[in-house]
């Protein structure tokens, strides 16, 4: 689908792609801003996993609705209210990442935030799909 741009001198870049290049005639689909709540607002926990889990799983969700899927996402960002909270369960992220996106790599990027709009949520995840 995309054609990965990762250029030498830059290094190898660790779980994120440095570049995405989408192939001509796809149509680009834009995911606001996707929290760790449900379909009635209510919040799956409080913890930085558990949100971040159902927060891609909600963005992910808009992608299936436009027909695409994991691979279409050409550009992911995450705002998180606390940096030191995601690096100390990193480990755990990428396992969730990793069993909803499999090895799909998109250009990322993570935003540390005074804060969100919903007061309980950790995180929020925002993504760009070419499809």
């Amino acid at each position: 689908m995309f054609t990965t741009i990762n250029p030498k001198v830059l290094g190898k870049p660790k779980g994120y792609s440095n570049g995405m290049l989408a192939p001509s005639g796809g149509r680009i689909l834009f995911v606001a801003g996707q929290i760790g709540w449900d379909g009635q607002g209510k919040f799956v926990g409080s913890g930085f996993v558990e949100q971040f889990r159902k927060a891609l799983e909600n963005a992910l969700q808009v992608v299936r609705e436009a027909g695409g899927g994991p691979e279409h996402v050409g550009r992911m960002t995450l705002y998180v209210v606390d940096k030191q909270e995601y690096s100390a369960c990193q480990r755990e992220v990428g396992q969730c990442y990793r069993e909803l996106m499999g090895k799909h790599f998109p250009a990322m990027a993570l935003v540390e935030v005074k804060s969100l709009l919903e007061a309980q949520a950790r995180v929020e995840i925002e993504i760009t799909a070419v499809i």
